[in-house]
């Protein structure tokens, strides 16, 4: 995809609200609905969401009545999932709820998968971790034969369905979108099975080419492939010190936990947590820019990765949302016009 094709650029929330900067629930769910609404009237495409479990910060546990809410709200803007967390799900009900959504957003949900990581997640849901591959193949396999309006028998290893057929039916056809998201191999392979698309923040050139690889190896096509990445966090700023500075205790919290949860998980054998502002900086993991300098990177990102789905992080946990509404309007104004 060259630099001057069309990109979609998403949002992407996880509604975390941390002890030492918590704000009333109710009024931070109100505040980022209220963004996503003014958001699709000013260029963005598309809103992502990302689910995990027990939390202290109440990180988005339950991404379909988020989903539902944000479609209830909205006209036009797309709703993927980035991603839900499979193996704690039970398929038939989980494809009733992307129909019901699909519905209420007249065709507009698109569902995103992953196997999950988090050691506690399992523990809690008394799933073998061992497990999270095989129940997610099967569930994919179920959820999909269900929304294309197939009447369902099905005995796997994890789950049985007897005579199942969803009503109503999504509106999307043959059925809503399916992404699937992660890193590694079976993750790649996972996509071209049951997907339409594969998904990753910071995702590589290198996982770009193997998801290439892999539709080839299937013998699907890859002339138009589906692919979901960006920045993991790049916010737009006139003053980029400034906002560098009033981002990155935030980024900090978030980044040292998905590192620690990670190593617990056995996936990081080397963790590196951020010591502080100094360090974030070393590291690259808050990238903060003036829009010029956000259409250069972007457009050198997706001249190495080409990205059908930009997006990065929206808000960083524990800021209310309308601190990043006048970084949000920036890009709206500078940047997401030079895709265009």
């Amino acid at each position: 995809m060259s630099t001057t094709q069309k990109v979609r650029f998403g949002l992407w929330y996880d509604f975390r609200n941390p002890a030492q900067w918590r704000q009333p629930y109710d009024r931070l769910y109100r505040e980022i609905l209220d963004q996503i609404v003014w958001a699709e009237d000013h260029g963005f495409d598309d809103v992502w969401l990302s689910e995990h479990h027990f939390i202290d910060d109440g990180y988005l546990p339950s991404m379909l009545p988020a989903a539902a809410a944000i479609a209830a709200r909205t006209k036009r803007i797309r709703i993927p999932l980035g991603v839900l967390l499979m193996p704690f799900h039970n398929p038939v009900r989980l494809a009733e709820d992307i129909a019901v959504v699909d519905v209420i957003s007249g065709g507009r949900f698109e569902l995103g998968v992953g196997v999950g990581y988090k050691v506690e997640e399992f523990h809690g849901f008394n799933v073998p971790f061992n497990e999270r591959g095989g129940r997610t193949n099967e569930a994919l396999e179920i959820i999909g034969r269900l929304l294309q309006g197939e009447t369902l028998s099905f005995k796997g290893k994890f789950f049985e369905v007897n005579k199942v057929r969803l009503t109503p039916e999504p509106i999307q056809r043959p059925r809503p979108p399916i992404w699937v998201g992660g890193f590694t191999p079976p993750a790649l392979r996972r996509a071209v099975r049951y997907a339409d698309g594969f998904t990753a923040p910071d995702a590589s050139r290198r996982v770009y080419d193997s998801y290439v690889e892999e539709l080839r190896k299937a013998g699907k096509s890859a002339g138009h492939v589906r692919f979901g990445g960006g920045h993991r966090w790049l916010i737009c700023a006139n003053d980029p010190e400034k906002t560098f500075n009033e981002a990155a205790d935030h980024i900090i919290y978030q980044s040292n936990l998905y590192t620690e949860w990670a190593a617990k998980a056995g996936q990081n054998r080397n963790p590196v947590y951020i010591r502080d502002r100094a360090h974030l900086r070393e590291t690259g993991g808050l990238k903060v820019a003036d829009p010029a300098e956000c259409v250069r990177m972007i457009r050198e990102y997706i001249g190495k990765v080409p990205v059908t789905h930009y997006y990065s992080w929206t808000l960083p946990p524990g800021l209310p949302p309308r601190w990043a509404q006048e970084h949000l309007e920036l890009f709206a104004a500078k940047v997401i016009p030079a895709f265009r």
